[in-house]
């Protein structure tokens, strides 16, 4: 692969893999983009994945769970060599990410854990941050690339450890997502209108990121996906087979209630919408 001017494949066209690619073809580091369901009007669109390993030094998967990532895997490897960089930026667990890694080593070829924090304004700002697992100079080398979809790289240490972040990160928020929904509803049950109950907010401690991003849905009702009901409720699933986080309670009523969103139809719908179950 260059190490000068790397090139890159985006394999997984959702909602923050769509932007990237974007990005990267805004800049001229696109040369090739794949997605499960077909969009041949795709920049540098490609039919298969074995095309975009072909075509690109960096591959990078950004899709649903370690099943996709694994079937995605599954056609890239015999395309693999020393000369090419999976970057997986899918979240997924740490038994998973040790199992790709070992898989995409033993054809010579390197791999780069990446996943990443940010929903969909964050991704079209370029603000989206990398929780980046693997070696020093590989992150390093690969700064450039990724800074041009990204305010922030981190680096974490090895890949196991930055998908145990990423899941930590989600846990929170999540959380968070939780305890504002419950606290809207005791607001607007108690007849407090929308503009004293977030005045209010904005002056507490309990202010986050969070709050300020979830208020114009809360206040409107309408809950279109930044990052889907479905997504976060895998992403606690895993973070529920982690051996450390077993019989945690917040986890565990959290994954419950995205559960109890999910069976109500609201799967598509950003996490947010867990603010309908009341």
């Amino acid at each position: 692969m260059s190490t000068t001017s790397p090139t890159v494949g985006v394999l997984g066209l959702g909602i923050i893999g769509a932007i990237w690619a974007e990005r990267y073809h805004a800049a001229g580091k696109l040369t090739a983009a794949w997605n499960r369901t077909p969009r041949p009007e795709f920049p540098q669109w490609t039919d298969t994945p074995e095309d975009v390993a072909l075509a690109a030094d960096c591959l990078q998967v950004v899709v649903a769970d370690p099943a996709a990532v694994q079937s995605v895997l599954d056609a890239l490897l015999p395309a693999l060599n020393a000369s090419k960089t999976v970057i997986q930026s899918s979240t997924i667990d740490p038994a998973s990410s040790e199992r790709f890694r070992r898989q995409v080593a033993a054809t010579g070829a390197r791999y780069l854990e990446a996943p990443f924090t940010g929903s969909k304004p964050a991704a079209e700002a370029g603000k989206t941050v990398f929780y980046l697992g693997g070696d020093e100079a590989l992150c390093a080398e690969l700064d450039p690339l990724l800074a041009l979809v990204s305010e922030t790289r981190m680096r974490i240490g090895d890949p196991r450890q930055a998908c145990a972040l990423k899941l930590s990160m989600n846990l929170n928020i999540a959380a968070q997502m939780q305890a504002l929904s419950e606290a809207h509803a005791i607001a607007r049950g108690a007849g407090i209108p929308d503009d004293v109950f977030f005045h209010a907010l904005s002056k507490n401690a309990s202010r986050s990121g969070l709050s300020d991003l979830k208020e114009p849905l809360l206040r409107a009702g309408d809950y279109p996906p930044m990052f889907s009901v479905k997504h976060m409720h895998k992403d606690m699933r895993l973070a529920s087979g982690m051996e450390v986080a077993a019989g945690f309670p917040l986890l565990e009523a959290v994954t419950a209630r995205l559960a109890e969103a999910e069976r109500e139809g609201l799967g598509d719908e950003d996490f947010a919408a867990l603010r309908k179950l009341f």
